[in-house]
């Protein structure tokens, strides 16, 4: 069993470790800067050597150091500051009997900004200011300019390049909630459409069914050859409005092309995949929802095994055949009897069309789907199968 946490290590909700949790990262991932901490022990071999005063102040100094550093991680973004400035302090502090402790002030100015909403601008300022401090105390001390020049330097090259980075990986998590988000409110919209057609589809027809059948059941001893007729109109309005229905259905479970290039692009860009595409052309609704389902699955491929760097999406009609490409810059060699080309293919086919691959090892992938406009006969044979069982369905029940 692992020990609770002390309440003041637990992560504020607006911690840098609370971010990391919430993005689905190693809460301490973080902690890898501290690999820089070697410098510690390393810096004795420049001067002063390994003497007992040495390990005493490491022993006692540097599990403070990480103390610090742990807590700027945990607290609340208001309070992160406060605890990197501690660093500097204790940094200056030892400053006259412990040349190790320069890298206590490195920490500090670096994480100065950690999880603070300011710009690079004022942080600049603020690392100038703590380095005029040092540099002034140094020099003061009786350190040697040689040995303090690059402090100042290091200092503002790191904290620029760590606080860059983390200021990337902040927008990068904001796209992918705005992604998220705009799935959401596209998902709700599209229930709502629905709910509001089926409102508009049946409910003037089954109130329409339900006076038929009352006045019937009213007029079934009294005026039976009426009553009749109203259960068959009763019967043929509810026969009209399964037939809305059904088609009001497969109109839903049709994928759009150009919603489904708008997807693509946001899957793509979010794996750091650069897309080109263009609004697809007209074409027939069959043909649409199809390519729309090949689309989806390509697009996924190159998102989870091309490693690409960019890819292109090109889809042309004419009267005789619809065709689209999909072109990425990944490593190919792609398996033609994978689940996801298989599933494609099988799609292809179902629409009497064809699919080509050309994927030679380190030179991308390039799809290529051509189904023709003319329906496939399949789809006619099934029909009439259909409309042939409905018939005979009729029949029976007459």
């Amino acid at each position: 069993m692992s020990l609770p946490l002390p309440t003041w290590l637990k992560p504020a909700s607006d911690s840098v470790v609370a971010d990391n949790i919430k993005l689905g990262k190693w809460p301490w991932m973080d902690a890898v800067h501290l690999f820089w901490t070697v410098w510690v022990f390393i810096t004795p071999m420049f001067g002063g050597g390994y003497t007992l005063r040495w390990t005493l102040i490491t022993l006692w100094s540097y599990p403070l150091f990480l103390l610090l550093y742990a807590l700027v991680l945990l607290t609340p973004r208001r309070r992160a500051p406060v605890f990197a400035l501690a660093m500097v302090v204790l940094s200056l502090a030892l400053l006259p009997i412990y040349p190790s402790g320069i890298n206590y002030f490195i920490f500090g100015c670096v994480m100065l900004r950690t999880n603070r909403a300011i710009g690079i601008r004022r942080y600049l300022v603020e690392v100038l200011v703590l380095n005029v401090v040092f540099v002034t105390m140094a020099m003061w001390i009786g350190y040697p300019r040689s040995a303090i020049a690059w402090v100042p330097l290091l200092a503002i090259i790191i904290g620029i390049i760590v606080n860059v980075e983390r200021a990337s990986s902040e927008k990068d998590a904001a796209l992918r909630l705005s992604h998220e988000e705009v799935r959401r409110l596209a998902a709700t919209a599209e229930r709502e459409r629905i709910g509001r057609d089926l409102h508009d589809l049946l409910g003037h027809t089954l109130s329409l069914i339900t006076l038929k059948m009352e006045l019937s059941r009213k007029l079934f001893e009294r005026d039976p050859e009426r009553s009749r007729r109203e259960l068959s109109e009763a019967e043929q309005i509810a026969r009209d409005a399964l037939a809305q229905v059904r088609s009001a259905v497969t109109g839903f479970r049709a994928a759009d092309l150009a919603a489904e290039l708008a997807s693509a692009h946001l899957l793509l860009e979010s794996s750091h995949v650069h897309l080109r595409y263009s609004p697809p052309p007209p074409m027939p609704a069959w043909i649409e929802a199809g390519l729309a389902m090949v689309l989806r699955e390509a697009a996924t491929n190159i998102a989870r095994h091309a490693q690409a760097n960019e890819a292109m999406i090109a889809i042309q009609s004419d009267t005789v055949a619809v065709v689209m490409e999909v072109v990425d810059d990944g490593r190919g060699f792609v398996s033609k009897s994978g689940n996801g080309l298989a599933g494609m293919r099988e799609r292809v086919m179902a629409l009497g069309g064809t699919l080509d691959i050309e994927s030679p090892r380190g030179q991308g992938t390039r799809l290529t789907v051509r189904i023709p406009i003319v329906q496939p006969a399949v789809s006619s044979a099934a029909g009439g199968v259909a409309v042939n069982c409905g018939a005979s369905k009729q029949g029976a029940r007459a």
